[in-house]
């Protein structure tokens, strides 16, 4: 770590960074007052580290604690691949299908196309706006795609979405407020069609049942039978989605 402060709770603290498994990952340090212990999390595609901790705790102890979690990060991490950026050349899935990125000049729409040669994403248009282009192509994809089940899983329960929003969020991917809002990650139409379902059936139970109680994973199941297989696959996979690049 880069000159640490003497505190947790020292402004510095919040913007450091931290060397493991060959990497040097950003790491943010902050002081929870119900924190009763120090807890270490790898942000979504390991872009980062953060420490939490209890009140009044220094930043030598913050170190110790870092250095007794070596082995544990060192396994997570190597799990983790390097955050990609999308390019020319570079394969990210949709709905689940590696689509090799191809970049054409000109004027047009950015498609998918699937043939003999392979799954390829075709994107148009200047060379620097690729990136937001395939974005746009996703978040497009999934205003049809979550809408449509969105539809689908409220006729079902006997419940209405007040609105539906799509965002690119690390922490979550999926959210119901009490008021009927759904918020989505437009990033979820890179996993396969039956995980995407399985969020939306999550986040819809959501409007009958505010929790994740027996109730709420009842009705879980009820709208998607596969619920446990997705569930498992989206914590599993998740990470790797989140860390793509697209700026």
């Amino acid at each position: 770590m880069r000159k640490p402060a003497a505190r947790a709770d020292d402004p510095a603290a919040r913007h450091l960074t931290h060397e493991v498994a060959g990497r040097s990952l950003p790491l943010r340090v902050s002081e929870h007052p119900r924190a009763k212990r120090l807890t270490l999390r790898i942000k979504p595609g390991a872009q980062g580290l953060s420490v939490t901790t209890p009140v009044g705790i220094s930043m030598l102890e913050v170190e110790r604690f870092l250095h007794r979690n070596r082995a544990w990060l060192e396994d997570k991490l190597d799990g983790m691949p390097d955050q990609p950026q999308v390019r020319p050349g570079v394969k990210i899935p949709i709905r689940g299908v590696n689509h090799e990125i191809v970049h054409e000049a000109g004027r047009g729409l950015t498609r998918a196309v699937r043939d003999v040669d392979g799954a390829r994403l075709i994107v148009r248009g200047e060379r620097e706006h690729l990136p937001r282009r395939v974005a746009d192509y996703l978040k497009k994809e999934a205003k049809a795609e979550i809408g449509a089940l969105v539809e689908k899983h409220t006729a079902t329960i006997g419940r209405r979405a007040k609105t539906i929003r799509y965002k690119d969020t690390v922490s979550r991917w999926g959210s119901c407020s009490s008021e009927g809002n759904l918020s989505f990650s437009w990033r979820i139409m890179m996993a396969p069609r039956p995980v995407i379902d399985y969020l939306v059936a999550h986040e819809v139970a959501h409007l009958k049942h505010m929790n994740h109680g027996p109730k709420f994973w009842a009705l879980c199941e009820e709208l998607c039978p596969d619920t446990k297989r997705c569930k498992a696959w989206l914590k599993k996979n998740g990470g790797a989605l989140q860390a793509i690049g697209f700026e």
